[in-house]
């Protein structure tokens, strides 16, 4: 048979770096003929996901042959009131990076701009250059959003800004203060995204939502947040976005029918309520976190203080052997090169089991 051409598909796409996950741990036991692995590489709750949200679960199995609810509207009315918004103010996505899709879907065309911070989540980068989009990345200083470079950067081009608060892959975050000399240097038909997947990890009195903004009623602004971190819900795909009624009815024109499947609606709502559990993984994170300092200062590797359930830290190696290295120790974390940065590693803080655990693999790794 001749060889036939192979169909151009868009240019946007030469430009697309497909997103690297972490390892599943089903992989790497798979690979290694190793038990018992235990992924620190996700940034997913160590003591699994809501009980509530669970028995929720269990008592719809028997519905799934039906659609889901499309408008999710019982889901965004219990969100609406944890938050204290209106309904017509809140968007559910398949995970929140759906809602970052749909974001730039909405308002990138060719020869548009978008400003975010390097390193930052990575799926900002690929929603803006799939629509054609150009990507204006500006340096973290220490690790830390710049927001007066970031605002320098916007220009009459500029479509969206994304504001990862807390940073991933570094847990810092951008004070109540530089967020509003920032915000007041904004125009206003550029939108700002502030990105929150770990709001509720945050302790920092410092620490400013963007939905102090929402609430003024700013047309430009959305928040971004999810059920997959502290609510332990990552397998289900669930994130929801919070804005002017005005934003959310232009992005949700380009959102897919039944985006978000019925166990994915149900968990959530449940989750909401379980207080006990969010609770209980905070005061867990903030053990994990203390451990995971003391070890790191005594082995003499520098590391970002965190608001987040990861802590960003400096091997000052390179981090590819020690991840190949860990990985046989059974202990699956995330590079840094993929970032940007071949010297450094996330992990995600675990159990005190996991984070032990994790230590000594480290340790025998780095000859500590």
């Amino acid at each position: 048979m001749a060889d036939r051409k192979l169909p151009v598909a868009r240019k946007a796409l030469e430009t697309i770096k497909p997103y690297v996950p972490g390892k599943p741990i089903e992989e790497v036991e798979r690979e290694l003929g190793i038990k018992n692995a235990v992924k620190m590489a996700s940034n997913e709750n160590p003591l699994g996901p809501s009980p509530r949200a669970v028995v929720a679960m269990q008592e719809l199995v028997h519905k799934v042959h039906l659609y889901p609810d499309g408008s999710c509207h019982y889901l965004r009315g219990k969100l609406a009131d944890a938050v204290g918004v209106g309904p017509d103010q809140i968007i559910v996505g398949n995970g929140s990076d759906e809602i970052i899709k749909l974001l730039a879907e909405t308002y990138i065309n060719p020869g548009n701009s978008a400003v975010m911070a390097n390193p930052s989540f990575s799926e900002y980068d690929f929603a803006v250059n799939l629509m054609g989009g150009e990507c204006r990345q500006i340096a973290c200083v220490d690790f830390k959003h710049d927001l007066e470079s970031m605002a320098k950067a916007i220009t009459p081009d500029t479509k969206l800004v994304f504001i990862c608060n807390p940073n991933n892959p570094t847990g810092t975050i951008v004070t109540k203060t530089e967020v509003g000399a920032f915000m007041s240097r904004v125009p206003e038909d550029v939108v700002v995204v502030f990105d929150e997947a770990y709001y509720e990890y945050v302790s920092h009195p410092e620490y400013c939502s963007g939905l102090e903004y929402v609430k003024k009623g700013f047309k430009n602004v959305i928040v971004l947040r999810t059920f997959s971190k502290i609510y332990g819900l990552s397998g289900l795909r669930v994130g929801y976005g919070i804005a002017h009624p005005e934003l959310i009815s232009w992005i949700s024109r380009t959102r897919e029918p039944f985006n978000v499947n019925s166990m994915a609606q149900v968990a959530a709502r449940a989750a909401i309520d379980d207080e006990e559990h969010v609770a209980l993984s905070r005061e867990e994170n903030q053990k994990g976190k203390e451990l995971l300092y003391g070890k790191f200062e005594e082995m003499d590797l520098p590391y970002w203080p965190t608001e987040t359930n990861f802590i960003w830290v400096n091997i000052k190696t390179d981090c590819r052997p020690v991840f190949q290295a860990m990985l046989r120790e059974g202990v699956i974390i995330r590079t840094g090169d993929i970032f940007g940065f071949p010297e450094f590693i996330r992990v995600t803080i675990g159990t005190e089991e996991q984070n032990q655990r994790f230590i000594r693999a480290l340790t025998k790794v780095l000859g500590k």
